[in-house]
């Protein structure tokens, strides 16, 4: 595909172009994106690389790592997808979002030396391979974006691989059951390396791929274990005992396999290091209260008084596995208060809704649906109707929204003192929110 594109070309311009390059959105298979990356010696971004793979968890498991190793005073860089707001957020070195025209360079430079076609996803892979290559750092954390066989970042051979959980997504391209999935995941395993598994309830089809490569393999309940305790928790393995954790702001089983994959390094990591990570990591859109200046501005934009605001969490749960954790929290959040909890809801057409809806039931009181205007994005007409569908029509209040913004206006106008509004879903729903609260 033919541009006029430099390295100083907008970053958007740049994006609209890989959005197009390639006649497929969604290519699996690492022969092309392979190629390119050893033409372009891009295989080996720095000395030590953590691959994260699983249904559910990868980011927070990644930022928690991340936190980690900054603080012990290593150079770190992670890619992860998708992003919530600006694409800059997909490749962050030393805890910073790499600029526009770090970027736009990169993509240059990709472009002009590759000798295939590549999907968005391996063309943005390649260039923040690029990117931590330059940066010269001591560890890379790539965050797998579908699957784990055929995913782009599996190009790259990990030195230590990390499940966080398994559960059915994306059956279009992973298949329809926990064993075919575990499968694809157990792709990112390399021989004779450590492998990591947060996942409870291990497929067997994973177990057997690792031993067929003679992983080293560190199970959730087997090989270490975590418990959750009034004020604190508790993280254990066979030689290591860490007491008195403080509660952190991602899930409990994600931070705990993070721990488990720190043991796993060959770093000097302290336990005043872990300690201080826990006490300080956080990502947004995992059931994310809205800080008191981002309520003022909603307030403003709402025409309310900002005493008048109800609280407002944003959660990026999409998938039945991520409802399920959400129905928790969220029966443990109705506990303490006395209101009514308003969703604004919004999915791609592609995931389960029935599957997220299902859980989700019991606690929300009221709904409303918004239309996601973007690519496999869905109407809330739509989404209403498979609402309808699972609970019978009239038992739900459900609000058809042309936008999240409109969404959460109407969620605003109906609530009570001690009601809470959730704006959850896909990205593009908490992305899209986030970025009307910036405008």
């Amino acid at each position: 595909m033919k541009h006029n594109l430099k390295a100083t070309s907008p970053l958007n311009e740049w994006l609209s172009y890989l959005e197009n390059s390639h006649f497929k959105a969604i290519d699996l298979g690492l022969e092309r994106v392979k190629a390119v990356a050893q033409e372009l010696d891009l295989l080996t971004p720095a000395p030590f690389v953590i691959t994260v793979g699983g249904t559910n968890g990868k980011g927070t498991t990644c930022r928690l790592l991340e936190t980690i190793l900054l603080n012990a005073g290593y150079r770190v860089g992670v890619y992860s997808s998708p992003h919530l707001i600006r694409y800059n957020e997909r490749v962050r070195i030393q805890n910073e979002d790499v600029a526009d025209e770090l970027h736009t360079a990169s993509f240059a430079y990709i472009d002009e030396n590759k000798t295939q076609s590549l999907t968005y996803f391996e063309f943005s892979t390649l260039s923040a391979l690029h990117l931590f290559k330059q940066a010269k750092l001591d560890v890379v954390i790539l965050e797998v974006g579908l699957g784990g066989r055929l995913d782009a970042t599996n190009i790259v051979d990990a030195d230590l691989a990390v499940i966080t959980s398994v559960d059915i997504d994306h059956v279009d391209f992973l298949g329809d059951n926990r064993e075919l999935i575990g499968f694809e995941k157990a792709g990112i395993f390399r021989e004779n390396r450590p492998v990591i598994i947060g996942e409870p309830d291990v497929p067997n089809s994973m177990l057997d791929h690792a031993k067929s490569l003679h992983c080293q393999v560190s199970r959730r309940d087997v090989d270490w274990s975590f418990e959750q305790k009034a004020q604190h928790w508790v993280w254990q393995s066979e030689k290591v005992r860490l007491e008195n954790l403080p509660f952190c702001q991602i899930p409990l089983q994600n931070a705990a396999t993070a721990l488990a994959a720190v043991q796993a390094l060959p770093f000097k990591i302290t336990e005043d290091v872990i300690r201080q990570s826990l006490k300080n990591v956080e990502l947004t859109g995992r059931f994310q209260p809205l800080k008191a200046s981002q309520l003022e501005i909603l307030a403003h934009k709402m025409g309310k008084n900002s005493a008048e605001m109800p609280q407002v969490i944003i959660d990026v749960g999409h998938n039945p596995h991520a409802a399920r954790y959400l129905s928790e929290k969220l029966t443990a959040l109705k506990a303490q208060i006395s209101g009514r909890i308003i969703a604004v809801f919004g999915l791609l057409k592609d995931k389960d809704a029935q599957g997220v809806i299902e859980p989700l039931l019991p606690v929300i009181d009221e709904w409303h649906c918004v239309s996601l205007n973007v690519p496999r994005g869905q109407t809330g007409l739509e989404l209403q109707q498979k609402l309808n569908n699972v609970v019978g029509k009239g038992s739900v209040h459900s609000d058809i929204a042309d936008s999240v913004e409109i969404g959460v206006q109407q969620a605003v106008k109906s609530v009570v003192k001690n009601d809470v509004v959730l704006v959850f879903g896909s990205f593009h729903t908490v992305g899209e929110f986030l970025q009307m609260l910036n405008s």
